[in-house]
Order: structure tokens, then C-alpha cells, then sequence
């Protein structure tokens, strides 16, 4: 179970394929208005529908309705249970967890939860008085004991690639500078980047890629050249693998998966961690690598272009060197088999019901 965004749904479809190469049938419970209607069928995982909204932001209409809405999707998700007779179930947050994780506990059938942000969402710290196991990708999340650190699962080529050391070595000519732009809020940092790069010295202004995002490619191309900056400025990038090794540094978000990433690939980075994020998850995501001395941080209230520069002359005078050092901190904080760990949680709850 795991809908809404991608950050829940892909590290629950990454448990997925190790659960199926050990002999499993995954099935998904979701619902057709959240990511997971798009990306789940794509994986061969057959899914299975409920009717369920979030309540945050909404008015006191919804509340009003809310119990009826939780209720409806409560009989849907025990239903799906009965029939499909899970072995263990799997929730790794959003909406579709909460009706679909009291429904197992209800069959009496083991619950595993998954919380891939630095602070636990409602629905799973509800739902970790219920499972019989909790597990979380950075330490603390749920603020008490006997919970289990596992990682966020990521892409294996990300985790596959070479050593941070092994990567700068092939690295020549002027800083390699990786800008993620194209996520929440993405209009900021893309306003943003240019105007800090063009109050850098000649000499430190780094290669830069920018990843827009398909709406503002336009608009933060026209940034660039009115700045006087050179960059690649691109729509979308499929390989994130292939930039993360190309980087020698990356400015973007906090989001859990792209911490986790960062981690994994051995890259530093500069946050600046979306305001708007529930319970201000991303601060507390970035100050994961932020403490270890991997990353840096600029809250989103004071991010100006003076102060990214500012914070990027600070970084890249290091050269290569500083950087590289940045990037071994952050391999050091990674767990690249967050996957595998995830799943056999998972195999080891159902087979303790057996």
C-alpha cells in the first residue's frame, strides 16, 4: 500500500521487485487518483482500487464528510484483504495506507510500515501503534525506540555507481555543478540559480546542468542568457545515475528520495528544503547529510541570489578536493540496500503468521 506521490510509491514498488525475485505476488492497493495509478501497472503488479482523499489543506466540508469517506474505504480495503489473503501487508505511507493498514490489522493479518521521510507522516505514526514492525530511512523519525533503520530504497544503478574517489578522478576542467530545479516549488530555485551565478568570480563559475522542469525550460533558459551565465538547461533528464556521477555538486530539494539518492550516489549538495513541506519534513531530511558535513542548507525564507552565492563561493573555493570530501561524507551515510532490507522485513513478518 503507498500512493499520492512518487516519494511513497516508488520505494514501495522497489520492496516490490525483490518481493516478486523471491518467490512473492505483490498485489497493490491504491487509488486511481494518486501516481500509483501510473506507475504501478507499468511494473506488472496487478492494483487494486480505493476511494480515499487526504484532509490536509481541504475545508470544513471534507472534515464534515471525512468519517463517511474513511469509512467507505475502510470496507473497501478489508474487502481486498479477504479475498487476496496477503501473507503480510506493506504501508509505506499516503493516503490509501490508513483505511488499508487498519483493515490488516482488523484480518488480523501482519502490518509492516515504512516511513521515508525524517519526520513520520499522520498516517503512519497512527498506524505504528498497529504494525508489527516499524521501520524508517533516517534515525529518529518517529521520535521513540525499537523502531528499525533501513533505508529508503533508491535506483540500482544509483546505487551501483562507482566510489565518490573513483569518480573525481575523471573529473577535469572547471567544477561540475548539478541543478535540479524541475520538482515542489521549482520556480523559485530556478529564478534563483542564474542571478547567484552571475555574482560569482569568473573563475569559480562552474559547468552547470539545470534541470527545469517542462513548464519553466522557457522561462529559466531566458534567465541564463539575460544573466550572462552559461548552463545547460534541460526539460527533464531520464538518468539521474548519469548526472549524479558527472556532478561534482548539486543545488535542489530535500525531498526523502532525493536525500537518500545523494547518499547513495556520493554527491554533496546545497538544500534548500521546500517551506511548504508538511511538518517541515525536508529541513529535517537535508540535516541528515547537513550534520555529517556533506551538505549545506539555506531555508527557503532566506534564500535570496546573494546568499546562494555566497554559500557557493563558500563551497566551491574548496576545488575538487573540498567537494570530494563532501561526497565521501555523504556515501558514508548511505544504505544502498534499502530494497533488499525493506523486503525481508517484510518476508520475515509473514513468515513469524505462519
Amino acid at each position: 500500500m503507498a500512493g499520492g506521490t512518487g516519494g511513497h510509491v516508488f520505494p514501495a514498488l522497489a520492496a516490490a521487485r525483490v518481493l516478486r525475485e523471491r518467490g512473492f505476488e505483490p498485489v497493490w492497493l491504491g487509488t486511481e487518483r494518486g501516481m500509483e495509478a501510473r506507475l504501478v501497472p507499468p511494473a506488472q503488479i496487478p492494483i487494486e482500487w480505493v476511494s480515499v482523499v487526504g484532509l490536509r489543506g481541504k475545508g470544513a466540508t471534507a472534515w464534515l464528510l471525512a468519517p463517511f469517506h474513511l469509512l467507505r474505504a475502510l470496507r473497501q480495503s478489508l474487502a481486498v484483504i479477504r479475498r487476496r489473503r496477503p501473507d503480510v501487508v506493506l504501508g509505506a505511507g499516503g493516503f490509501v495506507s490508513g483505511p488499508g493498514g487498519v483493515a490488516a490489522w482488523l484480518a488480523r493479518c501482519p502490518l509492516v510500515i515504512h516511513e521515508q521521510n525524517a519526520v513520520a507522516g499522520l498516517t503512519n505514526r497512527l498506524l505504528s501503534r498497529l504494525a508489527v514492525r516499524v521501520l524508517e530511512a533516517f534515525p529518529g523519525s518517529f521520535g521513540r525506540r525499537n523502531i528499525e533503520c533501513v533505508g529508503n530504497p533508491v535506483r540500482r544503478e544509483i546505487a551501483q555507481l562507482p566510489a565518490p574517489r573513483e569518480r573525481f578522478a575523471k573529473h577535469e576542467g572547471p567544477l561540475r555543478l548539478f541543478v535540479v530545479g524541475g520538482s515542489q516549488g521549482a520556480a523559485r530555485l530556478n529564478a534563483v540559480l542564474p542571478a547567484a551565478l552571475a555574482l560569482l568570480p569568473a573563475e569559480l563559475r562552474p559547468q552547470v546542468i539545470h534541470q527545469a522542469g517542462e513548464s519553466h525550460y522557457q522561462k529559466t533558459t531566458q534567465s541564463y542568457l539575460e544573466q550572462g551565465v552559461a548552463a545547460q538547461v534541460r526539460a527533464f533528464i531520464d538518468d539521474m545515475a548519469d548526472m549524479y556521477a558527472w556532478a561534482d555538486l548539486v543545488v535542489c530539494r530535500a525531498g526523502a528520495l532525493t536525500v537518500s539518492e545523494l547518499a547513495a550516489a556520493g554527491v554533496g549538495a546545497i538544500f534548500i528544503p521546500f517551506a511548504a513541506a508538511v511538518d517541515d519534513h525536508q529541513t529535517r531530511n537535508a540535516e541528515y547529510l547537513v550534520r555529517v558535513n556533506a551538505a549545506r542548507l539555506i531555508a527557503e525564507k532566506d534564500l535570496s541570489p546573494q546568499r546562494l552565492a555566497s554559500e557557493l563561493k563558500a563551497v566551491l573555493s574548496g576545488g575538487r578536493a573540498y567537494l570530494l570530501e563532501m561526497a565521501e561524507s555523504a556515501r558514508q551515510q548511505a544504505i544502498t540496500d534499502a530494497d533488499v532490507r525493506l523486503a525481508e522485513v517484510c518476508i520475515a513478518a509473514a513468515g513469524a503468521q505462519k
